[in-house]
């Protein structure tokens, strides 16, 4: 019901059927914006009727497969509360012209490009020369697509010496900081991550980068790491990642909020993370669980919702200086899986108290079919051993479809995965008498000795029951690519971060597999990956559980 109900809502806000949560107060139009080369943006101005202007200004650019009315609710909600809010179609996206050989009026997708952040400077020009706003007190904000446009118009933007205005205050909202880290975590394509925007996008005009991407996803079978390369190997990626615009961010001082859903699909927390560790101004982060947008998504067409909550306070405070304590909270705001927020002061308080486990070797008991190969956690020093996992057919583990399973998928029965495709580790009782929660980023080491020149893995932590039936917690993929057959190649991934309550009587299972329907993976069938473990340099797992 959770996922049935997850997709509604998704679908529900793609066609725009959700009303605002409030009636509509303000002067409302929709219009197009010229842009330099020659092409027109349609958007959704909402300006206050009454008050004194002029008024901080902010402007959401739209996700990908959206179009301007994606935002129409808390733009509603936003002018009533006296901002002026441009929502605008992304380049490509809210085309006038769809017939077959018309001329687009909306410019083509350039995934991010120079193009489409400068189309923020062109509506943020607009709305000051034709509205209300207030060049001194400007903001951005957008949700996926749009979120990562709108860190990448704060950061990479030129300075105009002529130019009066900068961006102050940013809400990006389920995007990336690093597009690298989304596509390709360590290596490893997100196979159904790019198939799905490769699907949604044909609402829209695709540019040439986007175009020989779905050549690659058209082969049979697709070329996934060809197509993350196209990408990787695009002039132009390098300034499609804010992570690489950290140092123009802190000089000027931006506000920047994050929030992101545990699960995401597409863009993974981490690399939100190591985004947010590097800024030095103004900043808060918010995790909670869910899929791709869905945290957010019914907000930005006006309902209640505590992360659109956030982000008219952020800008209340850093573009209307009201006074409402955000600047003083706990900046790192994280919510478990039994929806309760724990606040921190910095991502290292929360991976304090962190514990290191010993991987043992993986054996069965007498019966090797009653009790297949396992291994456990221990405390103690590292022995030596050696276990072999081969790539077959069918994947034993699944970390979930996106946009489909809602960031879970179905839960695992440990005892039935096959010991020969897949490796698992079982650790003691959490905690007989109360839950405990598994918090941050939980690093693995490994020793791996993969039989092939390529072999990709997929390390998932499985919060257990008595039974054997297991929820996924967390996962990472990590991929070796053109190194040596047959030599030992010590590893490290960390997996995704979490806020995850695990009950009383619950063990954790960790479960690493040479493939996952997920990603794309690297591993021949057939294919042999040997983990082992020495006194000197032992596999380990390290979780912080409080």
């Amino acid at each position: 019901m959770r996922h049935a109900a997850i997709l509604l809502s998704l679908l529900l806000a793609l066609c725009g059927l959700i009303a605002p949560a409030s009636a509509q107060t303000s002067s409302s139009s929709v219009v197009y914006i010229p842009t330099a080369d020659g092409y027109q943006l349609q958007a959704y101005v909402a300006v206050p009727t009454s008050g004194n202007g002029p008024f901080p200004l902010v402007v959401m650019p739209s996700s990908w497969a959206f179009d301007y009315t994606e935002y129409r609710g808390i733009a509603n909600n936003m002018a009533n509360n006296g901002y002026v809010v441009v929502s605008y179609s992304s380049r490509g996206f809210g085309c006038k012209a769809l017939l077959p050989g018309a001329a687009s009026t909306c410019g083509y997708v350039d995934v991010a490009g120079p193009l489409t952040v400068g189309d923020a400077s062109t509506v943020i020009n607009w709305a000051l020369a034709n509205t209300p706003s207030d060049f001194s007190r400007i903001g951005i904000s957008g949700i996926s697509y749009g979120a990562g446009t709108s860190l990448l118009a704060a950061a990479f933007l030129p300075v105009d010496p002529n130019r009066k205005w900068k961006i102050k205050a940013v809400a990006a909202l389920s995007g990336w900081a690093d597009l690298v880290a989304s596509l390709n975590a360590n290596q490893t394509p997100s196979s159904l991550g790019i198939s799905t925007l490769s699907t949604l996008g044909v609402t829209g005009n695709m540019g040439t980068l986007m175009q020989n991407v779905n050549t690659d996803l058209a082969q049979l079978p697709p070329d996934y790491f060809g197509a993350v390369q196209l990408v990787q190997n695009d002039p132009d990626t390098p300034l499609r990642s804010a992570i690489n615009g950290v140092a123009q961010l802190n000089e000027s001082g931006t506000a920047v909020l994050l929030a992101n859903a545990f699960e995401d699909g597409l863009f993974v927390p981490s690399q939100y993370i190591n985004f947010y560790n590097q800024l030095t101004g103004p900043k808060m982060i918010l995790f909670s669980h869910g899929d791709h947008t869905t945290p957010e998504i019914l907000g930005a067409q006006g309902n209640p919702n505590e992360i659109y909550t956030k982000v008219t306070r952020w800008f209340d405070y850093y573009l209307k200086g009201v006074q409402n304590g955000i600047n003083l909270e706990l900046p790192v705001q994280l919510k478990s899986n039994t929806n309760v927020w724990d606040w921190y002061k910095d991502w290292n308080a929360v991976q304090q108290g962190a514990v290191t486990y010993t991987l043992t070797k993986p054996i069965c008991g007498v019966l090797c079919v009653l009790q297949p190969a396992t291994g456990g956690f221990t405390e103690g020093p590292g022995v030596t051993w050696s276990y072999s996992i081969t790539r077959g057919f069918a994947s034993p583990t699944n970390t979930g479809v996106p946009l489909v399973t809602g960031g879970q998928p179905l839960p695992a029965v440990i005892p039935t995965i096959n010991r020969s495709n897949a490796a698992v580790w079982v650790g003691p009782v959490v905690s007989a008498t109360s839950a405990k929660t598994l918090w941050g980023m939980s690093p693995l080491r490994l020793t791996v000795t993969p039989s092939s020149s390529s072999a990709t893995l997929v390390a998932s932590l499985y919060s257990m029951d008595p039974t054997g039936l297991a929820t996924l917690i967390t996962w990472k993929p990590y991929t070796l690519l053109n190194t040596a057959a047959g030599v030992a190649k010590t590893i490290t991934l960390n997996l995704e971060a979490t806020d995850y309550q695990i009950p009383a009587g619950n063990k954790l299972a960790l479960v690493i597999d040479t493939d996952d329907p997920r990603y794309a993976s690297a591993t021949p069938y057939g294919g042999k990956v040997t983990f082992s473990s020495s006194a000197a340099t032992p596999d380990t797992l390290t979780v912080t559980l409080r």
